[in-house]
């Protein structure tokens, strides 16, 4: 389980943010290195809310001399469509990452070149790479999580993206609130004030 460093320093306070890389994106991961291999150097990136594809995008777009455009389902077709030919006619790659469960086009000529992108998309993450993230959650806010956290917390929780980013925010929230570490009785309480009592339970 590696993480990609971004030049983002503005989305954390503390730490640039960081993609994690696991069993989620890995996939994704390798087709953004090997993008002279897309068809019509065009890859289509989906996936999950917080899951990382806006940090994808801009690691794309400052590492690989690549284009990108993130959010494109919420975009002007026009504007998509004189990119993908700029794009083209320059010779570079074009990421485009879209928010919702599926990217309905209008204009026909767009239509058909999206339709021949090279589609990807991340996954839920697994029990290591949940941890991983939380860790680097909790980094990025400059919080000590405390020993045993992930160990705790991931079993109980909702194996998504942006339920580790709201544990992580609960726990720093009562933790500043309280003057208190993040030990488990604050786990505990973050974990039922997002999941509901009965998952802070969960043995």
């Amino acid at each position: 389980m590696t993480q990609i460093a971004l030049p983002l320093s503005h989305l954390g306070p503390q730490e640039p943010a960081s993609i994690v890389v696991g069993e989620g994106n890995l996939q994704v991961v390798e087709a953004l290195a090997s993008s002279h291999d897309w068809p019509f150097g065009t890859a289509i990136l989906g996936g999950p809310s917080r899951s990382g594809k806006s940090l994808f995008a801009s690691w794309f777009a400052s590492h690989t001399g690549g284009g990108a455009i993130d959010d494109a389902d919420t975009r002007d077709e026009t504007e998509i469509f004189h990119a993908w030919n700029r794009a083209r006619e320059d010779g570079y790659p074009l990421l485009l990452t879209v928010s919702g469960e599926g990217w309905e086009i209008s204009l026909p000529d767009l239509r058909s070149r999206m339709g021949a992108a090279l589609q990807l998309e991340i996954g839920p993450p697994g029990d290591e790479m949940a941890a991983k993230l939380m860790l680097s959650h909790a980094m990025q806010r400059g919080l000590a999580l405390g020993e045993g956290a992930p160990a705790y917390l991931v079993p109980r929780m909702e194996r998504s993206y942006a339920a580790i980013e709201r544990i992580v925010a609960e726990i720093d929230r009562l933790s500043l609130e309280r003057k208190q570490p993040a030990t488990m009785s604050i786990w505990r309480d973050a974990l039922e004030a997002v999941e509901g009592p009965e998952q802070a339970r969960l043995l």
